[in-house]
């Protein structure tokens, strides 16, 4: 069984919806700046990919607007354009009890940050009794299942760069088990706080030193010195193909298959070989009853660091050959949003299916010898596919990869 993507919700350092993020990444357009003039990160990047911020209060009701984590704020924007997309109002189109609703990230910790510093400087009475219902990892998907009065199974993970991803799989699983209808299911990420953006800066794994901010995050490039913390939220809408049929949904493609395996290996390392990655991606080809064969473009986690895209290509050819199908990273417009980026990679991926162009890797001047493959560059190739591979591969040696395919319902979308 496969499940349907009826709506596509997305804040992206590159725009905001569907169309407007898949144009920007493949004419180019980057979403990586130097940090906003006195951004609480500002001395902790030198650049990064952000969002317009939002008023809090125009989103989240009562006094726990004031302490409630941009992580919420995103999701809560992202879900309501993922349903508007599909067109479905729950309790009018479905029923509640038969709606999910699963949402990734690390959870509040820049709104933790805040209280802790007015705790340390005010004393104990300067802590809020809303911090908790602001900065919980599940608030995201509690947030929105209160909004929309979805009443079917709520999660949230915390798989580190697969999250996203893997809410999706869990989407897939929950359809697939007869337990849903509809999920709601993405990641919401705001890392660009300065105790998350120093620890990554003091690691040395963000990009640095680097004249044009959009030159900065640069996949499988023989200059690539790190990846560009980015913030952003993204959800899609997966529906059971008979349910969108029966309302005359329309949907953009399908997801038809996912593998997860865990590395074992290392708590930020990938496996140098990529066996790990290897297994993650036949699983989901088995889990959507294809052949490496089949598969007519990746999506790679391409983070532009090191031994992260090294070990990727690795495993592609392990998966593929040495003339596997053709390949891109879109984090070098984006840059790293962390549980995030599975979700708009996932979408990028549905659209290039749908549209029949798959976008490219910008920035990719000079292939690193150690990172082969069939590397879209400079522009965006237009061809027809069936089917699609997205990958998300995140600390702890978390895998999860997606298979996108063209829509089987009644209607198509490609916009």
């Amino acid at each position: 069984m496969t499940a349907a993507v009826t709506g596509i919700g997305l804040l992206t350092p590159v725009g905001r919806g569907a169309a407007e993020v898949f144009h920007a990444l493949c004419v180019g357009k980057s979403g990586l700046s130097l940090p906003p003039e006195g951004h609480p990160a500002a001395a902790s990047v030198d650049v990064g990919g952000f969002v317009p911020n939002v008023d809090p209060r125009t989103v989240v009701p009562g006094p726990a607007a004031t302490v409630v984590d941009k992580t919420v704020v995103l999701a809560l924007l992202t879900a309501a354009d993922a349903l508007a997309d599909a067109g479905i109002e729950v309790g009018r189109d479905v029923d509640p009890h038969r709606v999910g609703v699963i949402v990734g990230g690390v959870g509040g910790m820049a709104m933790l940050e805040t209280q802790v510093l007015a705790r340390g400087g005010r004393g104990r009475t300067a802590v809020s009794p809303y911090l908790l219902t602001g900065v919980l990892p599940n608030m995201p998907a509690a947030r929105i299942a209160i909004t929309h009065g979805i009443r079917g199974y709520s999660s949230s993970h915390g798989t580190a760069c697969a999250s996203g991803a893997q809410s999706i799989a869990d989407g897939l699983r929950l359809i697939r088990s007869g337990d849903a209808d509809v999920v709601v299911c993405g990641a919401s990420e705001a890392p660009l706080f300065p105790t998350f953006a120093d620890t990554f800066g003091n690691a040395r794994a963000l990009a640095r030193r680097w004249a044009d901010p959009t030159a900065a995050s640069r996949p499988f490039d023989t200059r690539r010195n790190g990846f560009v913390l980015a913030e952003g939220a993204g959800m899609l809408v997966l529906e059971r193909v008979e349910h969108a049929n029966a309302r005359g949904a329309a949907a953009y493609a399908d997801v038809t298959g996912w593998g997860a395996t865990t590395d074992a290996h290392h708590p930020t390392t990938p496996r140098p070989d990529g066996a790990g990655a290897v297994e993650c991606m036949r699983r989901a080809l088995a889990s959507a009853g294809l052949t490496p064969g089949d598969i007519g473009y990746v999506n790679a986690h391409g983070t532009s660091t090191k031994l992260g895209d090294i070990a990727e290509t690795a495993a592609l050819a392990g998966v593929f050959g040495a003339d596997g199908p053709p390949l891109s990273s879109t984090k070098a417009l984006t840059g790293h949003m962390l549980g995030t980026s599975g979700v708009v990679e996932a979408a990028a991926s549905a659209l290039a299916v749908a549209h029949g162009v798959l976008p490219p890797t910008y920035n990719l001047d000079e292939v690193d010898p150690a990172c082969p493959g069939a590397h879209i560059r400079t522009s965006p190739l237009e061809r027809e596919i069936e089917h699609a591979l997205s990958n998300s591969f995140g600390f702890g040696g978390q895998n999860v990869s997606l298979v996108l395919s063209k829509a089987s319902t009644d209607r198509k979308r490609n916009g």
